[in-house]
């Protein structure tokens, strides 16, 4: 195996730093807490305007709008 000098090692530090900023810029970015909130937001405005989950929104809708009215008569009675 060939020796290495001082410059090459020095070179080959400085790509390793660089990669590694490279990376912890790129994780920092995926995981930026306002990103990860976008795009849940979008996710879930999607999902929710499919048509199954337009169908989930009534259907539950549906089941709050029953237990009121349910709770409505015991109280009155």
């Amino acid at each position: 195996m060939a020796q290495r000098d001082a410059h090459e090692i020095r070179v080959e530090i400085e790509q390793a730093r660089d990669q590694l900023a490279a990376s912890v810029d790129e994780l920092a970015n995926r995981l930026a807490p306002a990103r990860l909130a976008a795009e849940a937001k979008s996710s879930a405005k999607a999902k929710l305007t499919s048509p199954a989950g337009l169908a989930v929104l009534g259907g539950t809708a549906l089941l709050i709008t029953l237990i009121a009215v349910r709770n409505l008569r015991r109280s009155r009675r």
